[in-house]
Protein backbone atom coordinates (compact mmCIF):
# COMPACT_ATOMS: atom_id res chain seq x y z
CA UNK A 1 0.00 0.00 0.00
CA UNK A 2 1.08 3.46 -1.20
CA UNK A 3 0.48 5.93 1.99
CA UNK A 4 2.25 8.73 -0.24
CA UNK A 5 0.72 12.37 0.13
CA UNK A 6 -1.27 11.43 3.15
CA UNK A 7 -3.07 14.04 5.18
CA UNK A 8 -2.07 15.06 9.22
CA UNK A 9 -4.03 17.41 11.05
CA UNK A 10 -2.57 18.04 14.46
CA UNK A 11 -4.87 20.41 16.48
CA UNK A 12 -2.68 22.80 18.41
CA UNK A 13 0.35 24.26 18.35
CA UNK A 14 1.56 23.76 22.22
CA UNK A 15 4.47 21.44 22.49
CA UNK A 16 2.88 18.29 21.63
CA UNK A 17 1.28 19.24 18.07
CA UNK A 18 4.40 21.60 17.17
CA UNK A 19 7.19 19.02 18.39
CA UNK A 20 5.12 16.69 15.77
CA UNK A 21 4.82 18.62 13.61
CA UNK A 22 8.29 19.76 12.98
CA UNK A 23 9.40 16.06 13.46
CA UNK A 24 7.08 15.33 10.41
CA UNK A 25 9.14 17.99 8.27
CA UNK A 26 10.73 15.11 6.09
CA UNK A 27 7.48 12.96 5.87
CA UNK A 28 5.55 12.73 2.26
CA UNK A 29 2.78 13.86 4.11
CA UNK A 30 0.59 16.89 3.97
CA UNK A 31 0.17 18.70 7.02
CA UNK A 32 -2.56 20.86 8.56
CA UNK A 33 -1.53 22.62 11.81
CA UNK A 34 -4.60 24.12 13.45
CA UNK A 35 -4.62 26.50 16.90
CA UNK A 36 -7.02 29.20 17.69
CA UNK A 37 -4.36 31.22 18.75
CA UNK A 38 -1.47 32.30 15.95
CA UNK A 39 1.32 31.19 18.48
CA UNK A 40 3.31 29.04 19.96
CA UNK A 41 3.53 29.87 24.25
CA UNK A 42 6.47 28.75 25.99
CA UNK A 43 4.40 28.31 29.17
CA UNK A 44 7.04 27.43 31.73
CA UNK A 45 7.29 31.35 32.04
CA UNK A 46 3.78 32.13 31.30
CA UNK A 47 4.07 33.57 35.45
CA UNK A 48 6.44 35.78 34.37
CA UNK A 49 4.46 37.57 32.10
CA UNK A 50 1.38 37.82 34.87
CA UNK A 51 4.08 38.88 37.38
CA UNK A 52 5.21 41.83 35.08
CA UNK A 53 8.66 40.18 34.34
CA UNK A 54 8.66 39.72 30.78
CA UNK A 55 6.41 40.83 27.77
CA UNK A 56 4.09 38.62 25.95
CA UNK A 57 6.22 38.40 23.12
CA UNK A 58 8.76 37.29 25.38
CA UNK A 59 7.82 33.91 25.58
CA UNK A 60 6.13 33.24 22.99
CA UNK A 61 6.38 33.08 18.77
CA UNK A 62 3.95 33.00 15.93
CA UNK A 63 3.63 29.34 14.52
CA UNK A 64 3.76 30.68 10.96
CA UNK A 65 7.18 32.17 11.87
CA UNK A 66 8.38 28.99 13.24
CA UNK A 67 7.15 26.82 10.54
CA UNK A 68 7.77 29.18 7.43
CA UNK A 69 10.65 27.19 6.03
CA UNK A 70 8.78 24.00 6.38
CA UNK A 71 7.06 23.19 2.92
CA UNK A 72 4.65 20.53 3.64
CA UNK A 73 2.58 22.52 6.55
CA UNK A 74 -0.23 24.65 6.30
CA UNK A 75 -1.31 26.85 9.80
CA UNK A 76 -4.77 27.37 9.77
CA UNK A 77 -6.09 30.06 12.78
CA UNK A 78 -9.21 28.10 13.99
CA UNK A 79 -11.25 26.10 16.76
CA UNK A 80 -12.27 22.54 16.46
CA UNK A 81 -15.92 21.99 17.26
CA UNK A 82 -16.50 18.29 16.05
CA UNK A 83 -14.84 15.27 15.54
CA UNK A 84 -16.59 12.70 12.63
CA UNK A 85 -14.03 9.49 13.37
CA UNK A 86 -15.98 7.72 11.08
CA UNK A 87 -15.79 10.23 7.97
CA UNK A 88 -12.65 11.33 9.21
CA UNK A 89 -13.28 14.99 9.46
CA UNK A 90 -13.14 17.75 11.52
CA UNK A 91 -15.22 20.79 12.00
CA UNK A 92 -14.17 24.46 12.38
CA UNK A 93 -16.38 27.33 13.98
CA UNK A 94 -15.83 29.05 10.67
CA UNK A 95 -18.22 26.34 9.41
CA UNK A 96 -15.53 24.78 7.15
CA UNK A 97 -15.26 21.20 7.46
CA UNK A 98 -11.36 19.74 7.14
CA UNK A 99 -10.17 15.73 6.34
CA UNK A 100 -7.70 13.73 7.32
CA UNK A 101 -5.51 10.46 6.99
CA UNK A 102 -4.23 10.67 10.53
CA UNK A 103 -5.35 13.32 13.70
CA UNK A 104 -3.38 14.41 16.38
CA UNK A 105 -5.15 16.38 18.98
CA UNK A 106 -2.53 18.30 20.85
CA UNK A 107 -5.45 20.87 22.48
CA UNK A 108 -3.50 20.96 26.67
CA UNK A 109 -5.20 21.71 29.42
CA UNK A 110 -7.56 24.27 31.43
CA UNK A 111 -8.46 25.19 35.11
CA UNK A 112 -10.31 22.75 37.36
CA UNK A 113 -12.25 24.07 39.89
CA UNK A 114 -13.06 20.80 41.38
CA UNK A 115 -16.69 21.58 40.88
CA UNK A 116 -16.68 24.94 41.87
CA UNK A 117 -16.36 27.31 38.31
CA UNK A 118 -18.04 29.70 39.51
CA UNK A 119 -15.03 30.89 41.53
CA UNK A 120 -13.24 31.17 37.68
CA UNK A 121 -14.37 34.82 37.52
CA UNK A 122 -12.99 35.83 40.92
CA UNK A 123 -9.65 33.37 41.46
CA UNK A 124 -8.20 33.20 37.70
CA UNK A 125 -5.93 30.92 36.80
CA UNK A 126 -3.16 30.91 34.54
CA UNK A 127 -3.15 28.89 31.41
CA UNK A 128 -2.83 31.48 28.25
CA UNK A 129 -1.48 34.67 27.39
CA UNK A 130 -4.55 36.17 28.11
CA UNK A 131 -5.00 34.89 31.56
CA UNK A 132 -1.31 36.28 32.55
CA UNK A 133 -2.60 39.71 31.34
CA UNK A 134 -5.52 39.73 32.94
CA UNK A 135 -3.95 38.26 35.94
CA UNK A 136 -1.13 41.25 35.71
CA UNK A 137 -3.39 43.95 35.97
CA UNK A 138 -5.55 42.35 38.71
CA UNK A 139 -1.88 42.80 40.94
CA UNK A 140 -0.73 45.74 39.74
CA UNK A 141 -4.27 47.70 39.86
CA UNK A 142 -4.53 45.82 43.37
CA UNK A 143 -1.65 48.15 44.68
CA UNK A 144 -3.26 51.42 43.08
CA UNK A 145 -6.68 50.30 44.92
CA UNK A 146 -4.76 50.44 48.02
CA UNK A 147 -3.24 53.28 47.43
CA UNK A 148 -7.18 55.11 46.96
CA UNK A 149 -8.52 53.27 49.58
CA UNK A 150 -10.61 54.84 52.36
CA UNK A 151 -10.07 52.50 55.39
CA UNK A 152 -7.58 50.26 56.65
CA UNK A 153 -9.42 47.50 56.35
CA UNK A 154 -10.49 48.39 52.69
CA UNK A 155 -6.21 48.89 52.11
CA UNK A 156 -5.85 45.68 53.96
CA UNK A 157 -8.16 43.93 51.81
CA UNK A 158 -6.39 44.62 48.62
CA UNK A 159 -3.15 44.29 49.93
CA UNK A 160 -3.64 40.89 50.86
CA UNK A 161 -2.79 38.05 47.97
CA UNK A 162 -3.87 34.54 48.22
CA UNK A 163 -2.72 31.66 45.57
CA UNK A 164 -4.53 28.53 45.50
CA UNK A 165 -2.76 25.63 44.75
CA UNK A 166 1.05 24.73 46.03
CA UNK A 167 2.47 23.05 42.90
CA UNK A 168 4.85 24.57 40.57
CA UNK A 169 2.54 27.29 39.22
CA UNK A 170 1.25 28.41 42.93
CA UNK A 171 5.00 28.71 44.59
CA UNK A 172 6.58 30.62 41.64
CA UNK A 173 3.37 32.88 41.43
CA UNK A 174 3.66 33.38 45.37
CA UNK A 175 7.54 33.94 45.64
CA UNK A 176 7.30 36.55 42.74
CA UNK A 177 4.59 38.55 44.49
CA UNK A 178 6.32 38.48 47.48
CA UNK A 179 9.22 39.67 45.61
CA UNK A 180 6.86 42.68 43.94
CA UNK A 181 5.60 43.64 47.45
CA UNK A 182 8.74 43.51 49.35
CA UNK A 183 11.37 44.65 46.66
CA UNK A 184 9.81 46.34 43.20
CA UNK A 185 7.75 48.43 43.97
CA UNK A 186 9.88 49.81 47.12
CA UNK A 187 9.64 54.20 47.10
CA UNK A 188 6.91 54.31 44.58
CA UNK A 189 3.53 54.58 46.90
CA UNK A 190 2.72 57.83 49.28
CA UNK A 191 0.25 55.85 51.27
CA UNK A 192 0.52 52.38 51.55
CA UNK A 193 3.68 50.48 52.24
CA UNK A 194 3.79 47.67 49.67
CA UNK A 195 5.90 45.85 51.96
CA UNK A 196 3.28 45.70 54.09
CA UNK A 197 1.66 43.30 51.63
CA UNK A 198 0.24 39.98 52.50
CA UNK A 199 0.61 36.78 50.03
CA UNK A 200 -0.66 33.68 51.40
CA UNK A 201 -0.11 30.14 49.56
CA UNK A 202 -2.68 27.90 50.18
CA UNK A 203 -1.98 24.45 49.39
CA UNK A 204 -5.08 21.62 50.30
CA UNK A 205 -2.19 18.63 50.64
CA UNK A 206 -0.02 18.26 53.60
CA UNK A 207 2.93 20.34 51.49
CA UNK A 208 3.94 22.15 49.01
CA UNK A 209 5.61 20.58 45.54
CA UNK A 210 4.13 17.35 46.37
CA UNK A 211 5.54 15.92 42.79
CA UNK A 212 9.13 16.61 44.81
CA UNK A 213 10.91 14.82 47.09
CA UNK A 214 9.71 15.77 50.51
CA UNK A 215 13.80 16.97 51.71
CA UNK A 216 13.14 19.29 48.32
CA UNK A 217 9.51 20.31 49.63
CA UNK A 218 10.42 21.28 52.94
CA UNK A 219 13.25 23.42 51.48
CA UNK A 220 10.81 25.01 49.04
CA UNK A 221 8.41 26.15 52.01
CA UNK A 222 11.67 27.54 54.12
CA UNK A 223 12.57 29.45 51.02
CA UNK A 224 9.24 30.63 50.47
CA UNK A 225 8.69 32.17 54.21
CA UNK A 226 11.81 33.71 54.09
CA UNK A 227 10.55 35.50 50.90
CA UNK A 228 7.63 36.83 53.02
CA UNK A 229 5.02 34.23 51.89
CA UNK A 230 3.00 32.77 54.50
CA UNK A 231 2.49 29.00 53.72
CA UNK A 232 -1.09 26.97 54.52
CA UNK A 233 -1.34 23.30 54.08
CA UNK A 234 -3.33 21.13 54.95
CA UNK A 235 -6.57 23.33 54.28
CA UNK A 236 -8.14 23.34 51.18
CA UNK A 237 -10.39 26.46 50.27
CA UNK A 238 -14.31 26.22 51.01
CA UNK A 239 -15.70 29.23 49.24
CA UNK A 240 -14.29 32.20 46.95
CA UNK A 241 -15.89 35.28 45.92
CA UNK A 242 -15.20 39.07 45.37
CA UNK A 243 -14.41 39.94 48.86
CA UNK A 244 -12.44 37.26 49.38
CA UNK A 245 -12.11 33.15 50.44
CA UNK A 246 -12.83 30.96 53.19
CA UNK A 247 -10.10 28.66 54.77
CA UNK A 248 -12.00 26.41 57.21
CA UNK A 249 -14.56 28.36 58.87
CA UNK A 250 -13.14 31.70 58.57
CA UNK A 251 -13.96 33.86 55.85
CA UNK A 252 -10.34 36.04 55.05
CA UNK A 253 -11.04 39.40 53.04
CA UNK A 254 -8.94 39.41 49.77
CA UNK A 255 -9.31 41.29 46.54
CA UNK A 256 -7.12 38.99 44.73
CA UNK A 257 -7.22 35.44 44.53
CA UNK A 258 -5.23 33.29 42.09
CA UNK A 259 -5.96 29.80 41.30
CA UNK A 260 -3.24 27.22 40.90
CA UNK A 261 -4.59 24.54 41.96
CA UNK A 262 -6.17 21.99 39.75
CA UNK A 263 -6.04 21.78 35.44
CA UNK A 264 -8.70 19.70 33.23
CA UNK A 265 -7.96 18.58 30.14
CA UNK A 266 -9.75 20.37 27.28
CA UNK A 267 -12.98 20.36 25.91
CA UNK A 268 -11.73 17.97 22.54
CA UNK A 269 -11.84 15.15 24.67
CA UNK A 270 -15.41 14.93 25.19
CA UNK A 271 -15.56 15.01 21.09
CA UNK A 272 -14.03 11.75 20.82
CA UNK A 273 -16.00 8.53 21.47
CA UNK A 274 -12.93 7.28 23.85
CA UNK A 275 -12.79 6.25 27.63
CA UNK A 276 -11.25 9.42 29.84
CA UNK A 277 -10.47 9.82 33.24
CA UNK A 278 -11.91 12.07 35.96
CA UNK A 279 -10.00 15.14 34.65
CA UNK A 280 -11.40 14.41 31.49
CA UNK A 281 -7.97 13.21 29.84
CA UNK A 282 -8.57 10.31 26.97
CA UNK A 283 -7.14 7.18 28.12
CA UNK A 284 -5.11 6.13 24.96
CA UNK A 285 -3.51 2.82 23.70
CA UNK A 286 0.56 2.20 24.63
CA UNK A 287 0.82 4.14 21.26
CA UNK A 288 -1.13 7.15 22.26
CA UNK A 289 -3.64 6.35 19.70
CA UNK A 290 -7.57 6.03 20.47
CA UNK A 291 -9.22 2.47 21.16
CA UNK A 292 -10.79 1.73 18.15
CA UNK A 293 -9.56 4.42 15.95
CA UNK A 294 -5.81 4.00 15.29
CA UNK A 295 -5.61 6.93 12.84
CA UNK A 296 -5.90 8.79 15.81
CA UNK A 297 -3.44 10.07 18.50
CA UNK A 298 -3.64 12.32 21.18
CA UNK A 299 -0.84 14.15 23.65
CA UNK A 300 0.05 16.26 26.09
CA UNK A 301 -2.61 17.23 28.85
CA UNK A 302 -5.21 15.82 26.64
CA UNK A 303 -3.70 12.16 26.55
CA UNK A 304 -3.72 10.06 29.76
CA UNK A 305 -0.62 7.62 29.71
CA UNK A 306 0.92 5.96 32.30
CA UNK A 307 4.28 5.09 32.99
CA UNK A 308 6.41 1.85 33.53
CA UNK A 309 6.03 2.03 37.18
CA UNK A 310 2.49 3.15 37.10
CA UNK A 311 2.24 6.27 37.35
CA UNK A 312 0.96 8.71 35.09
CA UNK A 313 2.78 10.66 33.06
CA UNK A 314 3.06 14.32 34.63
CA UNK A 315 1.17 17.00 32.98
CA UNK A 316 4.76 18.52 32.15
CA UNK A 317 6.36 20.48 28.85
CA UNK A 318 8.97 17.13 28.67
CA UNK A 319 6.16 15.08 28.72
CA UNK A 320 4.32 16.67 25.72
CA UNK A 321 7.29 16.97 23.59
CA UNK A 322 8.05 13.29 23.93
CA UNK A 323 4.69 12.28 22.85
CA UNK A 324 4.48 14.93 19.78
CA UNK A 325 7.92 13.55 18.75
CA UNK A 326 6.38 10.05 19.24
CA UNK A 327 3.09 10.04 17.14
CA UNK A 328 5.44 11.54 14.29
CA UNK A 329 7.59 8.71 15.07
CA UNK A 330 4.61 6.63 14.44
CA UNK A 331 3.31 8.04 11.44
CA UNK A 332 6.65 7.77 9.48
CA UNK A 333 6.88 4.04 10.71
CA UNK A 334 2.85 3.51 9.43
CA UNK A 335 3.83 5.12 5.92
CA UNK A 336 6.88 2.32 5.67
CA UNK A 337 4.73 -0.54 6.84
CA UNK A 338 5.99 -0.68 10.22
CA UNK A 339 5.13 0.01 13.73
CA UNK A 340 6.72 1.07 17.18
CA UNK A 341 7.35 -0.06 20.69
CA UNK A 342 4.64 1.26 22.82
CA UNK A 343 5.50 4.88 24.13
CA UNK A 344 7.70 5.52 26.93
CA UNK A 345 7.74 8.59 28.92
CA UNK A 346 12.16 9.27 30.01
CA UNK A 347 11.32 11.72 33.12
CA UNK A 348 14.64 13.73 33.28
CA UNK A 349 13.65 15.37 36.39
CA UNK A 350 11.74 18.46 37.79
CA UNK A 351 12.34 22.12 38.92
CA UNK A 352 10.52 24.83 40.44
CA UNK A 353 11.91 28.17 41.32
CA UNK A 354 10.73 30.11 44.19
CA UNK A 355 12.14 33.82 43.91
CA UNK A 356 15.51 35.49 43.38
CA UNK A 357 18.32 32.88 44.20
CA UNK A 358 15.72 30.17 45.10
CA UNK A 359 14.51 27.18 42.93
CA UNK A 360 14.86 23.33 43.93
CA UNK A 361 16.01 20.66 40.90
CA UNK A 362 15.83 17.29 41.15
CA UNK A 363 17.51 15.09 38.68
CA UNK A 364 16.41 11.51 38.79
CA UNK A 365 17.56 11.77 42.29
CA UNK A 366 20.11 14.22 42.13
CA UNK A 367 18.72 16.98 44.70
CA UNK A 368 19.74 20.83 44.86
CA UNK A 369 18.32 24.29 45.92
CA UNK A 370 19.14 27.28 46.23
CA UNK A 371 21.53 29.46 44.21
CA UNK A 372 22.60 26.47 42.63
CA UNK A 373 18.67 25.63 41.37
CA UNK A 374 17.82 28.66 40.79
CA UNK A 375 21.16 29.69 38.66
CA UNK A 376 20.11 25.65 36.96
CA UNK A 377 16.60 26.55 36.17
CA UNK A 378 17.72 29.98 34.64
CA UNK A 379 19.95 28.11 32.11
CA UNK A 380 17.94 25.14 31.38
CA UNK A 381 14.59 27.88 30.31
CA UNK A 382 16.72 29.90 28.24
CA UNK A 383 18.42 26.97 26.58
CA UNK A 384 14.63 25.32 25.59
CA UNK A 385 13.10 28.86 24.82
CA UNK A 386 11.99 28.92 21.12
CA UNK A 387 14.11 31.96 19.30
CA UNK A 388 17.52 33.45 19.54
CA UNK A 389 15.54 36.97 20.43
CA UNK A 390 13.64 35.23 22.45
CA UNK A 391 16.71 34.14 24.64
CA UNK A 392 18.69 37.24 24.27
CA UNK A 393 15.69 39.21 25.52
CA UNK A 394 15.34 36.95 28.29
CA UNK A 395 19.06 37.20 29.38
CA UNK A 396 18.43 41.00 29.35
CA UNK A 397 15.66 41.21 30.92
CA UNK A 398 16.84 38.83 33.70
CA UNK A 399 20.05 40.28 34.28
CA UNK A 400 18.22 43.38 34.47
CA UNK A 401 15.70 42.34 37.10
CA UNK A 402 18.68 40.66 39.29
CA UNK A 403 21.23 43.24 39.84
CA UNK A 404 17.64 46.39 39.93
CA UNK A 405 14.93 44.60 41.20
CA UNK A 406 12.68 46.35 38.66
CA UNK A 407 10.35 44.66 36.66
CA UNK A 408 10.05 45.97 33.17
CA UNK A 409 6.46 44.91 32.06
CA UNK A 410 4.47 46.83 34.72
CA UNK A 411 2.03 48.52 31.77
CA UNK A 412 -1.58 48.60 33.07
CA UNK A 413 -3.31 48.19 29.96
CA UNK A 414 -7.40 46.62 29.00
CA UNK A 415 -9.87 45.54 30.96
CA UNK A 416 -11.93 48.87 32.64
CA UNK A 417 -11.01 48.98 35.82
CA UNK A 418 -9.64 52.05 37.46
CA UNK A 419 -8.41 52.93 40.85
CA UNK A 420 -10.84 53.11 43.95
CA UNK A 421 -13.94 51.28 41.46
CA UNK A 422 -15.44 47.96 42.99
CA UNK A 423 -15.44 44.32 41.41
Amino acid sequence: MNDSGKHVVVVGGGFGGLWATRALASADVRITLIDRRNHHLFQPLLYQVATAGLSAPDIAAPLRHILRNQKNVEVRLGEVIGIDAAARTVALTDGDVVGYDYLLLASGATHAYFGHDEWADDAPGLKTLDDALHIRRRVLMAFERAEAADTDAERDAWLHFAVVGGGPTGVELAGTLAEIAHKTLRREFRRIDPAQARVRLIEAGPRVLASFPESLSDKARAQLQRLGVEVVTGTPVAGIDAQGYTLGAEFVRARTVLWAAGVAASKLGALLEAPRDRAGRVLVEPDLSVPGHPEIFVAGDLASVRQANGQPVPGVAPGAKQMGSYVARAIHARLSGRTLPPFRYVDYGNLATIGRRAAVVDLRGFKFSGFAAWAFWLAAHVFFLIGFRNRLILMLNWSWAYFTYQRHARIIFGGKESPGSSG
